[in-house]
């Protein structure tokens, strides 16, 4: 089979001599499977990356245009403060001309937090701290409050007996220890880590005299619920029984209850499968002084168009915008405030996130949802003249959304900044004013820029699958049609804007869930997967 040969890339006119180039040139790249690709794209263009599934579009737009912009910027700061940013590291290119700062937009998540939401990310809980402070109804007599009172993540304003978090986590008995008949040896408390951590928990015990080869319904009521929930921490010299392989020395060991190990990892881990293991043992209730809230009294207490800031902020966006318009004719100081958050929420809105609320939690968005939110968020930043670098913002949007997306995307073009999307949605691909295809195939089959230029000129270029479909000379070959081997029942499902939904879906064959963005797919089939209380899972088998 013939090599696919590439079309000759728009050339560029020369660089000015008064160094405003209006390209970025890109010489000798050779990040991951790039073949020493020299191109050059205009800037102030919304320009896309196209290319099959590895082909090395991402490491042109990201591991190389982004990263050695990020490298510039890290060299220009302190040495001091380099510890506090993250460094992407020096990309394998021979030099990057015209290269204006930039800013990734990835789908990529830091860290899950608890304490992270829809309104943190778009700092839209900042502005709505303000308007309460500012322009929210007091209760008579009550003092003034600052913006921090009115948010559970400061000191100031954290309920003090859920800790900002709106709900409290509790261990039971049951849940750490799901076999009784087990001794402690055997593994009877399932919330203990394993390998060493777990044995070394366990020898701790019966260093403390505790009996860890009964079973453990036979031991003791009172010493059951101290070996489980104390929050005791006796240190005890431990002698652990010779192994055939190796001595081991007797050490001083720490010991620590179930339900303090399961807390402290729920609470401070970073990884998120331990996070998970430990949920498996917590039981979930809104906190029982501040109602789910998470704010002390006094800020719960204030209100705005007659709602607390909470119950603000679980409403809808698109609802939230419409009650802060009904109340724009109060003081100034709330039309103004008002009149801000509006427009913030404005292009959130655009981007088809009006069904998301400010205290959603971000660990529950699509990755696709997440990077939308951080693009709202800078078409409000004010920045102009760097170059936007996202990531498939189309995934997980509905066809019916896209020309919404287009829209933003050229707000922020016209706004004098140049945006670089790598995307595989075709009516994203013909909204692009240029197109950079790589390919021809992933690996080592690919890293060559294909075509550099407008986008009807792709039409020409032999060995694109991009030209293939965008231009309809794909033809898919039919496919033999499964029957189903059984059937999955869920439900009732009650989460999110899912309120008692039922659903069946067949075993053994591919199916496709579909909806608009927002409409609770991605909820519906996460149930699948996740142990939610009073959500029955029913398999028949044909």
């Amino acid at each position: 089979m013939p090599t696919p040969r590439p079309s000759v890339p728009a050339a560029a006119p020369p660089a000015p001599p008064d160094g405003h180039d209006p390209y970025v040139r890109v010489r000798g790249a050779r990040e991951h499977n790039l073949r020493g690709v020299d191109v050059d794209i205009p800037r102030d263009v919304l320009a896309v990356f196209t290319g099959v599934s590895g082909s090395g579009k991402s490491s042109l737009a990201f591991g190389t245009i982004y990263a050695e912009a990020q490298r510039r910027y890290f060299e220009s700061v302190a040495p001091y403060a380099r510890r506090l940013i993250h460094q992407v590291g020096a990309p394998a290119v021979g030099g990057i001309s015209g290269l204006p700062p930039a800013v990734s937009l990835q789908q990529r998540r830091s860290s899950p937090s608890s304490r992270s939401s829809v309104g943190t990310v778009t700092n839209l809980s900042n502005s709505l701290r303000m308007l309460f402070s500012r322009a929210g109804d007091y209760p008579p007599g009550a003092e003034r409050l600052d913006s921090d009172a009115f948010s559970p993540n400061t000191a100031a304003g954290a309920c003090p007996e859920c800790h900002g978090l709106g709900r409290v986590h509790r261990t039971t008995e049951e849940s750490l220890v799901p076999d009784p008949s087990l001794s402690i040896r055997d593994g009877a408390i399932a919330a203990w880590p394993g390998a060493w951590q777990g044995k070394n928990l366990r020898d701790i015990l019966d260093a403390l005299g505790h009996p860890v080869d009964v079973p453990w319904r036979d031991l003791p009521a009172e010493e059951r619920r101290w070996i489980l929930f104390t929050d005791e921490q006796p240190v005890v010299t431990v002698h652990p029984v010779r192994d055939a392989d190796r001595i081991q020395r007797p050490y001083q060991g720490t010991y620590m209850s179930a339900r303090r190990y399961v807390l402290k990892t729920f609470a401070d881990s970073r990884s998120r499968t331990l996070r998970a293991r430990a949920e498996r043992f917590l039981t979930s209730a809104p906190c029982p002084v501040c109602g789910g809230a998470g704010l002390r009294a006094e800020a719960t207490a204030v209100t705005f168009a007659g709602r607390s800031i909470g119950a603000l902020a679980a409403l809808p966006l698109l609802e939230l915008a419409a009650v802060l318009g009904e109340e724009g004719g109060g003081s100034q100081a709330a039309r103004v405030l008002t009149d801000d958050l509006r427009a913030r929420i404005g292009p959130v809105l655009e981007l088809g996130l009006g069904y998301l609320s400010l205290d959603r939690p971000t660990p529950t968005l699509s990755a696709g949802e997440l990077q939308r939110l951080r693009l709202a968020t800078q078409l409000t930043s004010g920045l102009f003249g760097v170059v936007y670098v996202l990531d498939e913002p189309s995934a997980g949007l509905h066809p019916a959304d896209t020309e919404a997306l287009l829209t933003v995307l050229e707000r922020l073009r016209a706004a004098g900044n140049s945006v670089f999307v790598v995307e595989h949605h075709l009516d994203v691909v013909r909204g692009a004013q240029w197109l950079v295809d790589v390919g021809p195939g992933a690996g080592e089959h690919g890293g060559r820029v294909l075509h550099s230029g407008p986008v009807a000129e792709l039409a020409g270029v032999e060995g694109s699958a991009t030209a293939r479909f965008l231009f309809g000379r794909s033809s898919r070959p039919a496919r033999h049609v499964r029957s189903p081997v059984g059937w999955l029942e869920i439900g009732p499902v009650t989460r999110h804007n899912l309120s008692g939904v039922t659903a069946r879906f067949p075993l053994g064959v591919f199916t496709a869930v579909t909806g608009v963005s927002g409409s609770g797919k991605s909820t519906l089939i996460g149930e699948i997967t996740e142990e939610v209380p009073g959500v029955r899972r029913l398999v028949s088998v044909d």
